[in-house]
């Protein structure tokens, strides 16, 4: 009963955040100068051009009217037109999301990695060298921006050693067998490694940048915890029965500790998916962050509002689901 409690009051706070944010995207984003539509004719168009383009768009109408119009579709799964492509904004959007989704999760298997890597580390050997080095690590991968860190691994192994593709998310010249925008996973299930190697070799430094960060901080809060469930009785219990430190660590301490850094992991998902923006452009990376980028330039309002959106579905949802998981994996709400 907690649990479905829980979920009533998450789908109700997730709708009104949704309903917020459309209203905050859709007011926001009119109230910067500037006609789109003007954008759209060469020069020297009249202002009859300029008025039957602005009633195409329904942009004559009042905001509110706009506003209206625009969420009524939006419930029926219809964003609108894009101004500069002319094409429907969902399957612009829907088209981009796969490379930004694939990248995201590349990026937090590498933090997961690195980080709980970095805590079982110096939780290992905790009070030596060893960890002091592990906490400089940790400061320094939290102190540089991870667009920062794109160009130091751009700079490393894109020019002094070229390891790795610095532009791009596939070898344009390649033959692609896909039907889905999810090259990753796809080319593994088509047992096509030399595609997937590739789309690796494109992907590996943006999603490294994007983990630096992550990484650390999922790290230190292991590491905390990890320091903090040592100390419990049923791990001193362990030590009893003649257990190496390494097999307590694992077996016996791991399990608990890890619960917290869970739901930091989950939380720090959706705000890994919106810092592939910058990381996107750097990387000329076919993405959602970087459409995000060329249509904010653009101006063009229909696009800008979808891809907003879309990201705020994505945030709740993801932090709708750790909290749920939370749930199940908390005894003390599982059994209420």
């Amino acid at each position: 009963m907690q649990i479905l409690r829980i979920l009533l009051m998450r789908l109700t706070t997730t709708a009104i955040t949704l309903l917020g944010v459309a209203i905050i995207v859709f007011f926001v984003i009119r109230v910067v100068p500037g006609n789109p539509v003007a954008m759209m004719l060469p020069p020297g168009a009249t202002e009859d051009d300029i008025a039957r383009l602005n009633a195409l768009y329904g942009l004559d109408k009042s905001l509110v009217a706009q506003f209206g119009i625009w969420l009524s579709g939006v419930v029926q799964g219809d964003f609108g037109t894009s101004i500069t492509s002319r094409q429907p904004v969902l399957g612009l959007v829907l088209g981009r999301l796969p490379a930004t989704l694939e990248l995201s999760i590349m990026a937090l298997v590498i933090a997961c990695l690195l980080g709980g890597a970095a805590a079982l580390t110096g939780t290992r050997y905790r009070g030596t060298r060893t960890e002091a080095a592990i906490d400089v690590a940790d400061g320094v991968a939290l102190s540089v921006p991870d667009f920062l860190w794109g160009l130091v691994l751009i700079l490393l192994f894109g020019v002094l050693v070229p390891i790795f593709h610095i532009s791009g998310r596939v070898t344009p010249s390649l033959d692609l067998p896909f039907t889905t925008n999810f090259y990753l996973f796809e080319s593994l299930l088509r047992l096509r490694l030399d595609l997937w190697a590739d789309i690796v070799s494109h992907m590996f430094m943006p999603a490294l940048a994007l983990a630096i960060p992550l990484a650390a901080i999922i790290g230190q809060l292991l590491k905390q915890s990890l320091k903090e469930t040592m100390n419990l009785d049923y791990v001193t219990l362990a030590r009893t029965k003649g257990y190496g430190e390494t097999r307590v660590i694992l077996r016996e301490a791991l399990r608990n500790a890890a619960l917290p850094t869970l739901t930091l992991v989950g939380v720090q998902f959706t705000f890994l998916i919106g810092g592939t923006v910058i990381i996107e452009r750097l990387f000329s990376y076919e993405g959602l962050g970087n459409m995000a980028i060329d249509a904010v330039i653009n101006r063009d309002l229909p696009l800008i509002q979808g891809i907003v959106i879309l990201f705020a579905v994505i945030f709740t949802a993801v932090n709708l689901a750790v909290d749920l998981l939370y749930a199940v994996l908390n005894p003390r709400l599982r059994h209420a």
